[in-house]
C-alpha cells in the first residue's frame, strides 16, 4: 500500500515538512523554538507524541518540550536523564541513517533506567512493520558545522556536538516509518538543530546588547559616582601624573587628604608623594608599583610631624587612548600601628608577669650566637671584642669546646661536678628559633653571609671554673623551690601573685640592658651580657636573696626559695643547647643544697 501511494505521501510530507520548518524560524525565544520543534513533529510528520530532550551544560539531557499529550507533558517535562543512559540508548537497536530505532523486543531493558519516558501497554504486532507501544525512535540533533555532511553510524562517534534528541511515538498510520518517513524525520532533526542554535545565538546577542546598554549606563553613573566618591570620601584620595617631566606630581586631592596632612589643596598641587614621605620610607615608596601597589609609610604634616598611612595605587585613564593617571588611596593607620605594637608585645611577652616569654627569650638568645664557633674567627676578629660590648680579650690558648655544655658552672661552690650529675628531668626545648640568627643588640645578622661583621660570643676560659677577667653572656636558669605547695595549699590566685612578685624582684635586681624572661611555670631565665665568672655568681646570689623574703598575698605571708644554674652562651651552640645546659646546672645546684635551705611556703 505504501508503495502505491508513495508519490502522494512524499509530496504531502514535503509540504508539511516545509510548513513546520518555516515555523521553526518564526519562534522568538529558545523556549518557543523548542516547543515549536515538538509541535512540528506532531503536526507535520504524523506522529501522535513528540518530546525534545535538550543537552544541559553538565551534559545530562532535560525534557524541554512535549507535544501530543497534556498528561504526558505534565508528567515528564523538566525531568532529567543522565548522559550515560542516553549514550546507551543511542548505541542500541537499529541505525536508520542518523536515526536510532529500538524495537520493543530489545527496549524492555530500558524500562528501569533514568531517562524520562511515557508509554502505554498494547498487544503484540500483527504484522512485521506494525508499531508497538514500547518501540522507540530517536532523532539526535547535532550542532551544525560548516560544510559538514551527514554520516551514518553511532552518533557518539561522529565527533559532533550533541544538542539534543527528538523522541517520537505512535505514528498515525500505526506502522514503522518507511525510507521517506525516516528521511523526513532526519531532515527535520537537522533543521531543528539549526533553529535551536540560531535561537541560542539570538538569545546570547540579546543578552549581550542588554548587558552593553547596562554597562554604558553604569559607566555614566560610575563617572558621576567617582567624582562624588573622590570629593567626599572619608579617607584621603589623590590623582597624580604618570610619565613625563611631571611624573608623580599631585594634580588633585580631596578634602580628607588635605585635612590629614594639614595642607590646603592649592599647596598640595606643588608636591609629589616623594616630597612628603618620611626620609626613612623613601625606599618603600619607590618600590611600590603603580598598578595595584600597596605600601605602609609615613607622610609629613604641615606642623612637621609624621602620620602612618596606607597607600593603595591604581592606574586610571580618561578615555581608552587618553593619558593615564595614578589614583592613590591614602588611609590613616596611625591607630592601627599603635595597636599592632601592642599585639606584638602581647605575642612576645608573658600575659601574667609581663616578662618576655619563651619564644622571645629564644629569639634574643639566637640573635647573639651563630653556628660558627668563635675559635674559627679568632684570626679575623683579633684578640679584643670591642665595640662597647665589654667582652674583654680572648685568653691565650683559648680553644672552642665544640660542644654544648662546656664552660658552665653553678653559683653554689659545693655543687657536684657536671660529669657526675644526673640527666635533667626536663626534655629539650623545641624552638623554631634554634637555627635562626636574627638581627639584634645593635650588630648585623650573622646569617647574611661572611661572619666578618658578627661579634662572636665566647664563654670564659676553663669552663668558668676560675675568674680570669674574661667576659661573656651569662645565662641564669632560675627554678622556684616550694612553689607547687603554695599552689596546692592556697590556690592559683596566690600562686599567680607570687609569680608576679618574683618577676618584679628579678627585674629590679638586674641592669637595664639585661633580659629577665619567664620560661614557663615557675621557671625564669636571666640573660646578662658582659659578665665574668665571679660577676655571674654574685648576680645569682643577689637574685636568690631578693626572692627569699616573704611575699604577702591577701594578708598572708608566703615564701619561696630559688635554685640557679649559670651557663654561658657561645657561638657554635644553639639556643636550646645553652638553655638545656643551664637547666642541667640548676638541677645539680638544687640537689647539692640541703632541703632546709630550700625553704618554701
Amino acid at each position: 500500500m505504501e508503495t502505491e501511494s508513495e508519490p502522494y505521501v512524499r509530496l504531502s510530507t514535503l509540504r508539511q515538512l516545509h510548513r513546520v520548518v518555516a515555523d521553526l524560524n518564526t519562534a522568538r525565544s529558545l523556549a518557543d523554538t523548542l516547543q515549536t520543534v515538538a509541535d512540528g513533529v506532531v503536526a507535520g510528520l504524523n506522529y501522535e507524541l513528540a518530546c525534545v530532550n535538550l543537552v544541559r551544560p553538565d551534559g545530562d539531557l532535560v525534557v524541554a518540550a512535549f507535544a501530543g499529550s497534556s498528561a504526558a507533558e505534565a508528567l515528564i517535562t523538566g525531568r532529567v536523564g543522565s548522559r550515560a543512559s542516553w549514550e546507551r540508548r543511542l548505541s542500541m537497536g537499529c541505525s536508520w541513517g542518523e536515526l536510532r530505532f529500538i524495537p520493543h523486543t530489545e527496549g524492555w531493558v530500558l524500562m528501569d533506567d533514568d531517562v524520562p519516558q511515557w508509554h502505554t501497554d498494547g498487544p503484540a504486532p500483527r504484522f512485521e512493520d506494525e508499531w508497538h507501544p514500547h518501540d522507540r525512535l530517536y532523532a539526535p540533533m547535532y550542532a551544525p558545522t560548516l560544510g559538514s555532511a551527514r554520516t551514518g553510524g553511532v552518533p557518539s562517534g561522529s565527533g559532533r556536538e550533541l544538542l539534543g534528541v527528538i523522541s517520537v511515538d505512535r505514528p498515525r498510520n500505526g506502522r514503522h516509518p518507511g525510507p521517506w518517513g525516516q528521511e523526513a524525520l532526519q531532515m527535520y532533526a537537522s533543521q531543528s538543530a539549526i533553529a535551536i542554535s540560531n535561537a541560542r545565538l539570538r538569545s546570547n546577542m540579546q543578552r549581550a546588547l542588554v548587558r552593553l546598554e547596562r554597562e554604558q549606563q553604569a559607566l555614566r553613573a560610575s563617572e558621576e559616582s567617582f567624582r562624588q566618591a573622590f570629593e567626599y570620601a572619608p579617607s584621603g584620595m589623590a590623582i597624580a601624573e604618570m610619565g613625563g617631566d611631571q611624573h608623580g606630581r599631585l594634580l588633585r586631592t580631596n578634602d580628607a587628604l588635605c585635612r590629614l596632612l594639614g595642607r590646603p589643596a592649592s599647596v598640595m598641587r606643588r608636591y609629589s608623594f616623594a616630597d612628603l614621605v618620611h626620609p626613612g620610607d623613601i625606599g618603600t615608596l619607590l618600590r611600590t608599583s603603580a598598578e595595584g601597589g600597596r605600601a605602609e609609610l609615613r607622610l609629613g604634616r604641615r606642623d612637621g610631624t609624621y602620620v602612618w598611612v596606607s597607600l593603595r595605587n591604581s592606574v586610571v585613564a580618561d578615555t581608552a587612548d587618553g593619558p593615564r593617571f595614578l589614583l592613590t588611596h591614602v588611609e590613616d593607620i596611625e591607630e592601627r600601628k599603635r595597636h599592632e605594637l601592642q599585639l606584638a608585645h602581647r605575642a612576645s611577652h608573658d600575659a601574667l608577669t609581663g616578662l618576655p616569654n619563651s619564644a622571645e627569650l629564644r629569639s634574643r638568645l639566637s640573635a647573639r650566637i651563630c653556628e660558627r664557633p668563635a675559635a674559627y674567627a679568632g684570626a679575623e676578629q683579633g684578640a679584643g671584642y670591642g665595640g662597647g660590648f665589654g667582652y674583654g680579650t680572648e685568653p691565650p690558648g683559648y680553644e672552642s669546646p665544640g660542644h654544648g655544655p662546656a664552660g658552665y658552672e653553678v653559683y653554689d661552690s659545693g655543687g657536684t661536678d657536671p660529669a657526675g650529675s644526673e640527666p635533667s628531668p626536663h626534655p629539650g626545648y623545641d624552638s623554631p628559633y634554634e637555627h635562626e640568627h636574627e638581627h639584634g643588640f645593635g650588630f648585623e645578622p650573622a646569617g647574611a653571609g661572611p661572619y666578618d661583621h658578627h661579634v662572636h660570643v665566647v664563654a670564659p676560659s676553663d669552663g668558668g671554673e676560675t675568674d680570669d677577667g674574661s667576659k661573656g653572656l651569662a645565662v641564669l636558669f632560675c627554678d622556684l623551690d616550694g612553689f607547687k605547695s603554695i599552689n596546692d595549699r592556697f590556690g592559683h590566685h596566690t600562686g599567680d601573685a607570687v609569680l608576679i612578685e618574683v618577676a618584679r624582684r628579678l627585674t629590679t635586681g638586674v641592669r637595664d640592658g639585661d633580659t629577665v624572661a619567664r620560661l614557663g611555670g615557675d621557671e625564669f631565665v636571666v640573660l646578662a651580657d658582659g659578665l665574668g665568672t665571679a660577676d655571674a655568681a654574685d648576680l645569682a646570689v643577689r637574685l636568690r636573696n631578693a626572692i627569699i623574703p616573704p611575699i604577702r598575698v591577701d594578708g598572708r605571708a608566703v615564701r619561696v626559695g630559688a635554685s640557679f644554674g649559670i651557663g654561658w652562651a657561645e657561638c657554635g651552640m644553639t639556643a636550646e643547647e645553652v638553655l638545656n645546659s643551664a637547666d642541667q646546672r640548676m638541677y645539680v645546684e638544687k640537689r647539692s643544697r640541703a632541703k632546709a635551705h630550700r625553704r618554701a611556703g
